[in-house]
């Protein structure tokens, strides 16, 4: 209970620093959130610690915790390495994935599409999640699954975003079937372009994201 409290306390922290309710920089207070969101100083430790976890906050000895965003470059080449992580992983997966594998992925990408139907972002963030999971699973590389999962969890805040914009559940949705269609058939290269493509911000992507942090 005290984990999913955290976890909620976490999510909200972030799209108050989404929306300049907090800067780069600046401390967040245990005890001044405590009476914020009305709950002890126990969850809140909680959700700071996801917060540096997943690299939204910065953790500094006897200072506390302090708002951490990366400045666009920074974003652009930690999207354009998830990018290349993701297609490495797809043009793994493509040969290696079991049959077991191919059905958890079938499974999340249509938890996916009710998500769409639902019109629920956060549900269907989490099944788009286990989407990408299967993948790197089925890389068969665990050093590479590392990799990925953790600049997954570091951007993590930047990807939900993405999806509230107009059209962009869709159009992710359309880029699942292609790269299931491509796992399915067994193509490496046809794997590995799709999930680069799903992946990369780039041009009036990019200028989207970096407008939406910045209202």
């Amino acid at each position: 209970m005290e984990l999913r409290r955290a976890n909620r306390i976490a999510e909200t922290l972030e799209q108050l620093v989404f929306s300049g309710e907090y800067r780069n920089g600046e401390r967040l207070d245990e005890h001044k959130l405590a009476e914020y969101f009305r709950v002890s100083r126990t969850p809140i430790r909680e959700a700071l610690q996801v917060l540096v976890s997943s690299g939204m906050a910065e953790q500094i000895p006897r200072r506390g915790v302090f708002v951490r965003q990366p400045g666009p470059v920074e974003l652009m080449e930690m999207f354009e390495t998830m990018a290349e992580l993701e297609a490495a992983c797809g043009r793994f997966a493509a040969t290696r994935i079991s049959e077991a594998g191919l059905q958890q992925l079938f499974d999340a990408n249509q938890n996916c599409q009710q998500a769409i139907e639902e019109q629920d972002h956060d549900r269907y963030y989490a099944e788009n999640e286990v989407f990408h999971h299967a993948i790197y699973k089925g890389s068969a590389n665990s050093y590479l699954e590392k990799q990925a999962l953790q600049l997954q969890n570091r951007l993590k805040p930047y990807r939900k975003i993405q999806l509230r914009f107009r059209g962009r559940l869709a159009q992710s949705m359309a880029e699942h079937e292609s790269i299931v269609a491509a796992l399915q058939d067994g193509d490496a290269e046809k794997a590995s372009d799709a999930l680069r493509r799903h992946v990369a911000v780039q041009g009036e992507k990019f200028h989207q994201l970096i407008a939406s942090l910045n209202t």
